[in-house]
């Protein structure tokens, strides 16, 4: 009876219950998540959501007040911009860019990272040395003025601002895995697949990369916000997507000389934007404190 129990104690104190009984306990990290899922749901079902067309022009209630504020002349959750837009409309379906371009920029820097990270750790040499300078290189230009002269020189487009996010955002998580690399490519499970005769890509994707990838995942959940501020910081400048396209960002642009009178039509984008970056990085954190064991036990 008393070997039975043993093992029931043992079972209950097992570290994969325990693992996702903390990762339940960590009420910020739940929160960036139902944040992060309100807004996907805002970017998937946002058009059928809109009350009303999101550049449909209504000259005649500029600047209307949210029904909330004017329960008689009021217009609508969010009120309307300068030239009657309904501001809530809008950054309902401007949420589907926004979410659109941070999450595809963040795979796309997260894998080319990844491959040129693993290179860089794994097989050194002249190509690690190749890969190291190029991204130093990188990193002595100011990310966002590269950016702008990328969409200056070549253009704009949904499709040309997610590769230069992407593209520029490759240098961190490639650092990142030749770090962890350079620590695990000597290990013995290593050691015995090269004996058994794996080949290099082998070893790199499925020996090496599972055990490398779990700071990438937290990097990548943190990234993810720093893209949303990065496209809205564009959309701002006037080099997002296209004018026609309600963004969060150029929503903000728009609005920010009539801030004084009307400050609804900006407020409620910047919000947005507050919001899921803020839930990017609670959920983040929340990822740090999950698979990292030295964190385990301190989300309190």
């Amino acid at each position: 009876m008393s070997t039975i129990l043993e093992q029931r104690h043992i079972l209950a104190r097992s570290p994969h219950r325990s693992l996702w009984g903390e990762a339940w306990t960590h009420r910020q990290g739940i929160v960036g998540g139902f944040l992060l899922l309100g807004f996907a749901f805002m970017a998937i079902f946002g058009p059928l959501l809109a009350p009303k067309d999101p550049i449909a022009i209504d000259l005649g209630n500029p600047f209307a007040e949210p029904v909330w504020l004017d329960f008689e002349n009021g217009v609508g959750l969010m009120g309307t911009d300068n030239i009657g837009r309904d501001v809530f409309s809008r950054v309902l379906v401007g949420s589907r860019i926004s979410l659109l371009i941070g999450s595809t920029a963040t795979v796309v820097g997260l894998a080319t990272g990844i491959v040129m990270g693993l290179i860089a750790g794994y097989r050194g040499g002249l190509a690690g040395d190749i890969i190291m300078r190029v991204a130093d290189t990188q990193t002595a230009i100011p990310f966002l003025v590269l950016l702008i002269a990328a969409v200056a020189f070549i253009g704009g487009g949904l499709l040309n601002i997610i590769l230069f996010l992407g593209i520029g955002a490759w240098v961190g998580y490639a650092r990142l895995i030749r770090g962890e690399v350079l620590s695990i490519r000597e290990r013995d499970f290593v050691e015995a697949a090269r004996a058994i005769g794996a080949g290099d890509a082998r070893i790199m994707f499925r020996h090496i990369l599972p055990n490398a990838v779990a700071p990438v995942i937290v990097a990548a959940t943190l990234s993810f916000g720093s893209m949303i501020l990065t496209e809205s910081a564009l959309s701002f400048l006037g080099f997002g997507v296209s004018t026609l396209i309600p963004t969060w960002g150029k929503m903000v642009a728009d609005a920010r000389d009539f801030v004084t009178t009307a400050w609804y039509p900006s407020v409620f984008p910047a919000l947005a934007i507050m919001l899921v970056v803020l839930g990017a990085n609670l959920l983040g954190d929340w990822l740090r404190d999950v698979l990292d064991p030295r964190l385990r036990g301190r989300q309190d």
